[in-house]
């Protein structure tokens, strides 16, 4: 299965470089089940090693200035304390057992997977449609304060399950700060850098030092994805690739919410 695990990481890099997000939700399932990782220390994991894989991914877009640094500072900001709360104490105060409905017990690690597979469906309808967002073609930046409140609710997310948000931060560059997608793509990038570390620094005291040789060669592995993402994103159309992703993304979180409420 760990076999199957660091191809699952060549594909969440890949992925990540070809369309600028995405990817990254792939790294919590492929740790918990094809690395048996606990969900909690997997969103951990998860952090740290979306935090360098994306770092390797903005490079490019800094060299070419592909990153709006107001929008990063209007985002970045609220999402990087959101991250912080969250993770610090949010994520703490979730109980061992959060309910139980019927014959199901809702532990704090179901509790975060099932909340991690909603994100995913959302984040696969979001890849599924058409934007209504193009280069050429968009909308008036409304007021900052909702990139603001945006900003809050990814940072929140990323804390809780421990994925990157690019899915999100995208459009709400492209709709609310009325960036041209590349650039949105490039922001987005350093944001998820930023929010993934201070996420993974909040709690990085439970992590044994063992894990440090996984999650390095994990991302690796990923980091080389990425790369060749980058490089095939010149040749391959991003406008047939999301929806295709979005459509496994869909599948995968359908399929985590069955086993997990109905198979177990």
């Amino acid at each position: 299965m760990e076999i199957i695990g660091y191809v699952g990481a060549i594909i969440m890099g890949l992925t990540l470089g070809l369309i600028g997000g995405g990817g990254s939700i792939l790294t919590v399932p492929i740790l918990v089940y094809l690395f048996n990782i606990d969900t909690v220390q997997s969103t951990a994991y998860s952090l740290f090693i979306v935090g360098l894989t994306s770092a390797v991914g903005s490079i490019s877009h800094l060299k070419q200035g592909n990153v709006d640094w107001r929008s990063v500072m209007l985002f970045g900001i609220p999402s990087v304390i959101s991250v912080f709360v969250t993770r610090s104490f949010l994520v703490k105060l979730i109980p061992d057992t959060v309910f139980i409905m019927g014959n199901i017990t809702v532990s704090k690690s179901l509790f975060l997977l099932l909340i991690f597979a909603v994100v995913m469906l959302f984040a696969a309808f979001s890849m599924i449609k058409k934007p209504k967002y193009s280069d050429e073609q968009k909308p008036v930046s409304p007021e900052s304060s909702l990139l603001i409140a945006q900003g809050l609710f990814v940072g929140e997310l990323t804390g809780l399950v421990g994925a990157g948000g690019g899915f999100l931060i995208i459009p709400a560059l492209v709709l609310m700060a009325n960036l041209p997608i590349k650039k949105a793509i490039g922001t987005s990038l350093v944001i998820i850098v930023i929010n993934s570390f201070v996420g993974f620094l909040s709690n990085h005291v439970g992590i044994q030092a063992s894990d440090w040789g996984f999650m390095l060669k994990f991302f690796g592995i990923a980091a080389v994805g990425i790369l060749i993402g980058s490089a095939l994103s010149k040749k391959v159309s991003n406008e047939k690739l999301k929806p295709a992703f979005g459509w496994f993304v869909l599948i995968m979180g359908s399929f985590i919410i069955i086993k997990e409420l109905f198979l177990r």
